[in-house]
């Protein structure tokens, strides 16, 4: 029985800048003890997470996908390995015509949970995990869907999040990335409503919750663990709403804190003494 939960972002976190995953930080969570659930947290699709879920070594438990529209639990003895245990969808329609008139030339793609996108337009080569499919703006808007996703490449990431937030999305949760890269997801669903579903169906207390992220999107899950953990090369209100700052992700700097997860745990002691997680109070499900 899992008595910790430790929430992990992937890229920028987990994975380095090159979307690579260095043999300390596989053998340092390979290495933490069994009571300890972790629960990759991630932006990514289904299909761009279990390749990582299977390097980790974590085939059991419970991973996060799309910033907290689809949790999954994982099972090695299903035909995927893993079932979908919660799926939270939205009508796209109205955000997608209201940001079809802002940002023109966006590229649009909606997900398609286990298979892919469909797309407005050709993604750039390697963004998007899957099969991706050239359709019809109605198409596009016909369906609920778990995310939408826009991306304006030519961009920058601030020339960009001028421009959404001029747009004044409402009654839906985004977050915008590092670059030009924009996610859309329903109103209220972040990592952290995800984890907290998780956290409830494991009976981890809220004292023994510890998060790491690096962007926008993982702001919500910091402040809903008891210990939040920003990188290095995390944004500097990614870094401010955070417990403790990190090393640089491509400098490992992940590694002392899962260490330091993993040294708690055997000490029987909790992530930090005398910090109360509020996160019941935050995320009634």
């Amino acid at each position: 029985m899992a008595q910790r939960l430790l929430a992990l972002d992937l890229d920028g976190t987990t994975l380095n800048h090159m979307g690579e995953l260095s043999p300390r930080v596989r053998d340092a969570v390979r290495a933490l003890p069994e009571d300890v659930a972790v629960v990759i947290a991630t932006g990514r699709s289904i299909l761009a997470t279990t390749p990582i879920l299977e390097q980790l070594g974590l085939s059991e438990g419970y991973a996060v996908c799309s910033n907290g529209a689809l949790t999954l639990q994982l099972n090695p003895a299903a035909p995927t390995g893993y079932s979908i245990i919660d799926q939270v969808t939205f009508d796209p329609r109205a955000v997608l015509e209201k940001m079809r008139v802002e940002l023109p030339d966006a590229l649009i793609a909606v997900e398609e949970p286990g298979v892919g996108f469909k797309v407005s337009k050709h993604f750039p080569d390697g963004e998007l995990m899957g099969h991706s499919r050239e359709v019809p703006w109605e198409e596009l808007v016909a369906h609920p869907v778990t995310r939408v996703t826009l991306r304006q490449p030519e961009s920058t990431a601030e020339e960009f999040m001028e421009l959404v937030e001029r747009a004044g999305l409402h009654e839906v949760s985004y977050a915008v990335g590092w670059s030009a890269w924009l996610d859309i997801n329903p109103e209220g669903v972040s990592k952290a409503s995800a984890l907290e579903l998780v956290r409830r169906q494991l009976r981890v207390e809220p004292i023994h919750t510890v998060a790491c992220g690096d962007q926008r999107n993982d702001l919500e899950m910091l402040h809903w663990a008891a210990w939040g953990v920003a990188m290095g090369n995390a944004p500097d209100e990614v870094k401010a709403v955070a417990d403790e700052v990190a090393g640089h992700v491509d400098e490992d700097g992940l590694v002392p804190i899962l260490e330091a997860v993993a040294q708690a745990a055997r000490d029987g002691v909790p992530f930090r003494d005398g910090t109360e997680s509020a996160s019941t109070a935050r995320l009634e499900l």
